[in-house]
């Protein structure tokens, strides 16, 4: 079920409306589970039996692991939710490309292998879900976390609808305890305010919804036709090549942002409280501070779950420059089965190594106080911008042939030709759109908190917001709903 669809509105002002009328929470928390799952059921069918199977392997898990003394038992007990989780992942995500890869290094050994593909159909949100229930178990095993009283709220943090299809990433002991503090206040009879009719939050979190809906729906589904690659084109000039670039990297961020907005909207009516997912990206001055701004909760969740049991930067130097590649290169063999992905991952490995050990051998650059001042920054920002939007190219094109003419391109510019002129005529309302978005991005980051400042305005302007915006999205709708890019990973 898209969120981009009238079939999830009326599915959500349905379950708004049937929690508002409950008021036990108890019973709201078993409604939200039952919508969440035909949710899932809906865009997946049979699939949502996985779903199914990995609540009940880590709940029961993590339970054991919390019962249990013994030290070495308890990591017996971690390593089998860990190899449960990741061979679910692996199995349906990975099993089709690693039959490729064996018949590929076969066929240079001469060994004429043909293993059959598997063929699997991808479950929709399993890379979320899957690294949501890794940070249950882990947190339950490190002692930082409290295993669920009851099936019901495990499930529920797991399955909850606005994010289980692609994030944020939520980590159980953010969502739990908003869970028990609701489920404490009913059961010690504290009078309770009805979620929805009564939300300080819900004229914020229609505002969020607004920006994810307008975000996906009028700017990143726009841009599609001026992103796709199809077939090698080696003739294309440098300035086609960076346009297209620069499209992609606009759509995958509306795309993706605007699916963690409607989410973290939703939520927030509801009554819950998402982590923030993004934070104005574009404006990064340094490869780090682009991983605090990008699709944070993955990027926390490589830090606390795999960069620092790596050993972080507490190791040697090396050691601190190999593990930000190892952590990159997984996180881009996370995004999908491919090795586009991986070059996408390693890149960004690279980026941050290569920025670690700049400021590793000359300390003077993290005082230094040109960087601080407006120019220093503006510069920092399009050196960082033009390395990160240099790595969208293999992201998005799978082609190998066509990734590396295009990087070439990217790079190694060479002048205008005569299809320059043609090319933008042909192509004016995107590159429109495009401008559009780097004004709206700039206004939000020179305005802190525009949602929060928007959803305070007084109600007649707040409404004409909404029809304004309203208004772009319906009028730019091409009546087929485009899926979110993410829903592939």
């Amino acid at each position: 079920m898209l969120f981009s669809t009238i079939e999830f509105v009326v599915f959500f002002i349905v379950v708004l409306a049937a929690i508002t009328i409950i008021k036990n929470r108890q019973f709201q928390h078993l409604f939200l589970l039952s919508a969440s799952l035909f949710f899932f059921y809906y865009s997946s069918n049979y699939l949502l039996i996985l779903l199914i199977s990995s609540i009940l392997l880590n709940f029961y898990l993590g339970k054991q692991i919390w019962k249990t003394e013994s030290q070495h038992q308890k990591k017996i007990l971690l390593a089998l939710s860990l190899a449960g989780n990741l061979a679910l992942l692996g199995f349906f995500k990975y099993a089709d490309f690693a039959i490729l890869q064996f018949n590929i290094l076969g066929q240079e050994l001469n060994l004429n292998p043909d293993i059959p593909f598997l063929n699997l159909a991808l479950p929709i949100g399993i890379s979320f879900y899957t690294f949501q229930a890794i940070t249950y178990t882990v947190d339950i095993y490190r002692g930082k976390l409290i295993p669920s009283k009851t099936l019901r709220e495990f499930a529920l943090f797991v399955s909850f609808f606005p994010q289980l299809v692609a994030g944020p990433i939520v980590r159980a002991s953010e969502f739990l305890p908003q869970l028990r503090a609701k489920i404490q206040q009913y059961e010690t009879g504290t009078k309770l305010r009805q979620i929805v009719i009564e939300n300080p939050n819900l004229r914020l979190g229609i505002t969020i919804m607004a920006f994810g809906f307008f975000k996906k729906i009028f700017i990143a589904d726009n841009l599609i036709l001026l992103t796709e690659h199809h077939v090698a084109e080696p003739e294309l000039e440098s300035f086609m090549v960076i346009i297209r670039t620069i499209a992609f990297g606009i759509r995958i961020y509306c795309d993706f942002s605007g699916y963690s907005d409607i989410a973290i909207g939703a939520a927030m009516i509801l009554g819950f409280k998402l982590p923030v997912n993004f934070n104005k990206p574009y404006f990064a001055t340094s490869p780090s501070d682009f991983w605090k701004r990008w699709h944070i909760s993955l990027s926390s969740w490589l830090r606390d779950y795999l960069y620092i049991p790596l050993g972080g930067n507490k190791k040697s130097v090396s050691n601190t420059y190999l593990n930000l590649i190892i952590v990159m290169f997984l996180g881009g063999l996370w995004h999908g089965a491919s090795w586009n992905f991986v070059i996408w991952g390693l890149l960004h490995g690279l980026y941050l190594a290569i920025h670690k050990m700049l400021l590793n051998k000359f300390p003077v650059l993290k005082d230094l106080r040109f960087f601080k001042t407006k120019t220093g920054k503006i510069i920092s920002i399009f050196i960082t911008q033009y390395f990160i939007f240099l790595a969208w190219i293999p992201f998005s094109i799978a082609d190998t042939n066509l990734m590396f003419v295009n990087m070439q391109k990217y790079v190694f510019l060479d002048f205008l030709t005569e299809n320059s002129i043609p090319f933008i005529i042909s192509q004016k309302y995107p590159i429109a759109i495009m401008g559009f978005f780097v004004l709206l991005h700039l206004i939000s980051y020179r305005t802190k908190n525009l949602p929060t400042k928007l959803s305070k305005l007084k109600l007649p302007y707040w409404i004409l917001f909404l029809f304004v915006t309203l208004f772009f999205i319906l009028f730019f709708y091409g009546g087929n709903p485009e899926p979110f890019i993410y829903f592939k990973f």
